[in-house]
């Protein structure tokens, strides 16, 4: 058991609810369908789960064989404002780089071992999306494409866990994709993305300084950082918006305008963080959504970094949440609702 504790915690577990909240969302969604099938929509969303906590140990064994995490040490010595936390069992010295390769291998395997029997009940098509996801999550900062070093991670991230995760639990679960999920699944997408990107946003100058090319080092510039912030912190309401006014989605998921408070505070926090605004007030509220162990955040010193992190992770929360309980509504009521 300590084992299996120990390399949850070094496949950064925390991380999961970007991965497994699109998962259970997917699962909800297809509920309704005639075909769905719960062991077999279960088994696709512990495959996600997996398969993202080895991706986790694939990314920090490439980032350390690059020397990377030594060099953000040193910047954030030298007084860079980065959240440290990749491959400190490494560092420590609890674990090799090849044990993290190695526990890297048995999550995948086991994914893949839950594919081939969705694969048996639903047919090869799942293997496109265990491939597909494969290769872009082992190659994400992985030799010979390394993608996240070249300003491609947070488009990535949305693809991986937005539209390809959310179709593949859903052709799990029903052996079809579905338009709605096909739609609901682009602004998820979004707001995974945006969780990595206030990261990046976040980690510039350390990033910057060991070459890490992220999304925000490529744009190199505060202002137009501040624009893809924008687009994919509100440009998924804009896509519910049209998918209502085209009937692809109902009247009923203007709910996730619910979500609409906090994704302006964060907005608002990160336009102070670049404009690097002294002083500022970093208590929460209640409306924020939950944030955790927030005394010892905060006595920690790193709750600059906290407050921004929790609520983009809270926003994504929320809007997939409130999606869930949509997914249960009835069609009746639904229908209601659409007219009137």
């Amino acid at each position: 058991m300590r084992t299996i504790i120990f390399w949850l915690n070094a496949a950064r577990k925390t991380a999961l609810p970007q991965s497994v909240l699109p998962a259970i969302l997917a699962l909800c969604m297809a509920t309704k369908a005639d075909t769905f099938s719960f062991p077999l929509a279960l088994m696709a969303v512990i495959g996600v789960a997996l398969a993202h906590l080895g991706m986790n140990l694939f990314d920090d064994y490439f980032d350390y064989k690059k020397k990377g995490v030594g060099i953000r040490e040193e910047l954030a010595s030298a007084g860079f404002r980065a959240r440290l936390g990749k491959c400190q069992q490494i560092l420590s010295g609890e674990a090799t780089a090849g044990q993290f390769l190695k526990a890297a291998c048995v999550f995948c395997g086991l994914a893949i071992a839950l594919g081939l029997v969705i694969a048996y009940f639903q047919g090869t098509g799942i293997f496109w999306f265990v491939l597909i996801g494969g290769f872009l999550g082992v190659f994400y900062s992985g030799y010979p494409f390394r993608f996240s070093y070249y300003g491609m991670g947070e488009l990535l991230i949305g693809v991986m866990f937005g539209p390809l995760l959310m179709s593949g639990v859903y052709y799990a679960a029903c052996g079809y994709i579905d338009t709605t999920v096909l739609w609901v699944s682009v602004p998820v997408g979004m707001l995974v993305a945006n969780i990595v990107y206030t990261h990046a946003i976040m980690d510039y100058e350390p990033d910057k300084g060991i070459g890490k090319m992220t999304l925000a080092v490529l744009l190199d510039n505060k202002q137009k950082m501040l624009v893809v912030s924008a687009l994919l912190t509100f440009l998924p309401y804009i896509i519910v918006t049209i998918g209502i006014l085209y009937d692809v989605l109902s009247l009923t998921y203007l709910a996730v305008f619910v979500t609409l408070p906090i994704a302006i505070a964060l907005f608002y926090k990160l336009v102070l963080f670049t404009r690097n605004v002294k002083n500022e007030d970093l208590t929460p509220r209640f409306w924020m959504g939950p944030m955790e162990n927030w005394a010892l955040i905060k006595q920690a010193g790193v709750d600059w970094f906290m407050i921004r992190w929790m609520l983009s992770r809270n926003l994504l929360s929320l809007f997939c949440f409130i999606i869930v309980i949509l997914s249960f509504l009835p069609y009746t009521y639904i229908n209601i609702i659409n007219h009137g």
